[in-house]
């Protein structure tokens, strides 16, 4: 099977992680600094050895630094879509944690009209849709996190579709932060947790007590059958993210990863990057992983699309198209 030919869905998607080499270059240039693209991949791209997830956190110290101008936003948000254009991504969310691009002085607002002004051109160029997700961040305070929220969501269904919050899961349990999600409920927000990445189980199961719609990556439930049923009986999608699951360490080997399981058991999951650059993958890669421990059939191709489209935070009226025009 041709998986760089076949129509895509890719739901977990992080913009300082996955922000193009050639934009970093420019503007370190803009700045009066260059790095060749050795040297850029030497600090950025995580290693397959990675001994742990805040490890593999470390590596967005130097994309998050040039990404403080509405500029670096856009053109960073641009070419991101482009790339999973060329790939058959027919819609991409993307995510983000709004605080960390403040150093400048941009707002929450300026933040998401910037990254929404380079989406909306790549629509234009390459036919790609897409949504923005906000992200609170997990070492930040509430007050912080909530304030932000309800920035973003002055431009819900302008460009921002969600809300996820991100960072280190493991010294936190998500009940710790239920004001923010109680928050979002109120705002008409849909949501994602990252939850279960990092060994803790109960975390997902939290994170769908919270009133989450996926999980991103889940990966901690694979032996526990009744978080699992939770999953499928609620319909919660998982966004499983392989190679940045191994990198992380968030399975011991590939072989114990848990796709078949989840997508045996009929939770509808997602095949997504993460952090294209990071981890220096694509969804066409993360397809080709999976490939070496599940045969997929096209009829599995077209599940996972659809059931991507059905769990994605698109509009109704996007939705139909994906389905449609695939």
């Amino acid at each position: 099977m041709d998986f760089y030919k076949i129509p895509k869905i890719e739901l977990h998607c992080h913009l300082d992680g996955s922000m193009g080499l050639n934009v970093m270059q420019e503007l370190l240039e803009k700045k009066g600094e260059h790095m060749s693209e050795a040297e850029l991949k030497a600090k950025i791209e995580a290693p397959d050895d990675c001994k742990s997830l805040a490890e593999y956190l470390d590596k967005f110290t130097l994309p998050i630094n040039l990404l403080q101008t509405g500029q670096g936003l856009e053109k960073t948000a641009y070419n991101l879509a482009k790339t999973a254009a060329s790939e058959n991504v027919k819609y991409i969310e993307i995510r983000f944690a709004p605080t960390s691009h403040m150093a400048e002085g941009l707002s929450v607002q300026d933040e998401i009209e910037s990254i929404q002004k380079g989406l909306s051109r790549a629509q234009m160029d390459f036919g790609i849709y897409s949504g923005i997700l906000v992200c609170a961040m997990r070492h930040l305070d509430m007050e912080t996190n909530i304030a932000m929220l309800r920035a973003a969501r002055e431009l819900y269904g302008a460009g921002v579709v969600g809300c996820d919050i991100a960072g280190d899961e493991k010294p936190h349990t998500n009940m710790e932060y239920k004001a923010y999600f109680d928050e979002a409920r109120r705002l008409g927000m849909p949501f994602t947790i990252h939850s279960g990445e990092c060994g803790n189980a109960d975390n997902v199961a939290e994170a769908v007590e919270l009133g989450a719609k996926r999980i991103g990556h889940g990966i901690a439930m694979y032996n526990r059958s009744d978080i699992i049923k939770l999953c499928c009986d609620k319909g919660i999608g998982v966004e499983m993210c392989p190679v940045s699951n191994i990198q992380t360490k968030a399975v011991k080997d590939f072989s114990t990863y848990p796709f078949e399981v989840f997508y045996r058991a009929g939770i509808p999951v997602s095949i997504n990057t993460d952090n294209r650059t990071v981890s220096s993958t694509s969804c066409t890669k993360e397809w080709e992983t999976l490939s070496q421990i599940y045969d997929f059939i096209e009829e599995d191709v077209d599940k996972i699309y659809k059931d991507s489209v059905e769990v994605s935070f698109a509009s109704d009226d996007i939705k139909d198209k994906l389905l449609r025009e695939k």
